[in-house]
């Protein structure tokens, strides 16, 4: 799998700028389809941003592969995006940079940066959710977040049906929460895999009600049939939420969609 791939647990700072990230463009040019060529183009821009977002940490190289852009247009595009805050340049994972010469570095998204496609009414949740306690008691928060992850649990199910195989259904879930704005993906490792998540809708509320992220882990081990474990999340800061699946003999049944 490509490098484009690794699961960034890179933190990343807060922006209090904002712009619209807009969608994919094409741009016809000198008779060939080429990627947004024009280098003061803020959609091509925010093509290279969503990339960044849906695939995760990304090196110039691989970005400019990946888009048809020119190695000079994209590190154009790049600048700009770290300047207003929207990406941050870091150095690549230790398991990435084997072998000789000095290693590329990668763009990730920032927290502010990420804001730019979250369309949820994070300070109405967050209310709503501290005001739910105060009245009912911190009990309730508990039992929210468990029924939402069964919820999310019942639609992720329905989504894999049909995947028997345990060693599929980590891509299985990835597709499936790539579907629901999550933007999923799975990093094969020596002994297990990553489950990435490279965008959360929730993270603003999440950060403040680590349950969410708690309850939604345990959802996943019931799809996958197996432990797992929450290495990162986006609501913590980090610049990717990881989940480790160890290779294992399943030790739970088939999930129930969120029934017990």
């Amino acid at each position: 799998m490509a490098p484009a791939m690794w699961c960034s647990t890179g933190r990343s700072p807060g922006l209090a700028h904002k712009r619209e990230l807009g969608h994919t463009i094409v741009v016809k040019k000198t008779g060939a389809m080429i990627l947004g060529e024009i280098s003061d183009d803020p959609r091509t821009r925010d093509l290279v941003a969503r990339s960044i977002l849906e695939n995760g940490p990304s090196s110039a190289v691989v970005l400019a592969h990946r888009l048809g852009l020119t190695p000079a247009g994209i590190r154009r595009h790049l600048d700009a995006l770290v300047a207003d805050g929207i990406l941050e340049a870091r150095q690549p994972h230790a398991a990435l940079t084997r072998g000789r010469g000095r290693p590329s570095k990668v763009f990730i998204m920032t927290d502010g940066g990420r804001e730019k496609f979250e369309h949820s009414y994070d300070d109405l949740a967050v209310a709503a959710l501290k005001f739910l306690a105060a009245q009912m008691g911190e009990h309730s928060l508990a039992a929210f977040a468990t029924t939402r992850a069964q919820d999310m649990e019942r639609t992720l199910s329905l989504a894999m049906k049909g995947v028997t195989n345990p060693s599929d259904r980590p891509e299985a879930l990835a597709t499936a929460l790539s579907a629901q704005g999550y933007a999923g993906s799975v990093l094969h490792r020596e002994h297990g895999d990553e489950l990435c998540q490279h965008h959360c809708p929730i993270a603003h509320v999440a950060a403040e009600f680590p349950q969410l992220c708690e309850t939604e882990t345990e959802a996943f081990s019931r799809l996958l049939g197996t432990h797992v474990q929450r290495l990162a999340t986006i609501a913590h800061g980090d610049g990717v939420c990881t989940t480790y699946i160890p290779n294992l003999t399943p030790v739970f049944a088939a999930s129930t969609g969120g029934k017990r």
